[in-house]
């Protein structure tokens, strides 16, 4: 079986530098896979992504050697079983509250004896190796999303969780479990209680003896997540990189030909 990306990385004492594909398109998937990351999500919760087009990204990434991972919309069996046999190396599975659900969703990530997963590789026998049955175990990876209070209250329990390899950060749903509405909603959080509770989380992890992933909305917060030591950053997504480019030559192009800027909309903290 071809080795888990994201693994070696962390066996190498390095940082993964994730990207985050919500474009239904495997040509776009394609680009992204051309520029560098370690590691590619394809997002099946808030991506206009759905199974198929899923799998002809997860197909668009193979030629690149980046690492693919699937957000599965639920911590549903069947979502989480079809994304790891379609050739997903990693799974986030979004929502998770307590150890039950963690426990829940680790037994769909390994075979029997170690979990429940039902065997049928379709794709990852042919995209991960012949012999992917006798490893996939090893070499795929759950990561739990910690974005509500519940899941802050049951955050040692969690990590704690037998088989779970990491925890992943959603800055956008935890600052309004936590805060409601008093901030504005999107990532990059600087707000001293949620930066509190972003280290808090990443420390829990790390004493389990786990890792710990951050969705960060620009280059110089994922930096900075990294000297925190997070061992996974998610660089904003295909969508607002879309936006901001298209966004910055057309203000740019107004510039130079004189005109004024008017009704620009950000594009950089917002949504995924």
């Amino acid at each position: 079986m071809i080795k888990n990306g994201i693994r070696e990385r962390w066996a190498a004492g390095k940082p993964v530098i994730n990207g985050w594909l919500s474009i239904a398109n495997p040509f776009a998937a394609e680009i992204m896979a051309a520029q560098g990351y370690d590691a590619l999500t394809v997002d099946l919760q808030h991506g206009l992504v759905g199974y198929e087009a899923a799998t002809t990204m997860l197909q668009a990434l193979r030629a690149s050697g980046v690492t693919p991972m699937v957000r599965v919309p639920w911590n549903a069996p069947g979502d989480i079983m079809k994304a790891l046999d379609a050739g997903s190396y990693g799974i986030i599975c979004p929502m998770i509250n307590n150890r039950a659900e963690a426990a829940q969703f680790v037994s769909c990530m390994r075979y029997p004896p170690h979990g429940v997963r039902s065997f049928g590789p379709t794709r990852a026998v042919f995209a991960a190796g012949a012999d992917y049955g006798q490893h996939a175990d090893g070499e795929v990876l759950a990561f739990a999303m910690i974005e509500t209070s519940e899941a802050m209250k049951n955050l040692d329990e969690i990590v704690s969780t037998p088989g779970l390899d990491g925890v992943y950060i959603g800055p956008a749903d935890l600052t309004l479990g936590l805060t409601g509405r008093k901030y504005p909603t999107g990532f990059d959080r600087e707000e001293p209680e949620m930066a509190e509770a972003i280290k808090t989380v990443l420390a829990k992890a790390h004493g389990a003896g786990i890792r710990a992933g951050l969705h960060c909305g620009t280059p110089s917060y994922a930096g900075k997540a990294v000297g925190w030591g997070f061992d996974l950053v998610t660089i904003s997504n295909d969508v607002r990189l879309l936006a901001g480019a298209a966004q910055a030559s057309v203000t740019t192009t107004r510039t130079a030909i004189g005109e004024q800027v008017v009704g620009v909309k950000p594009s950089s903290n917002s949504g995924y």
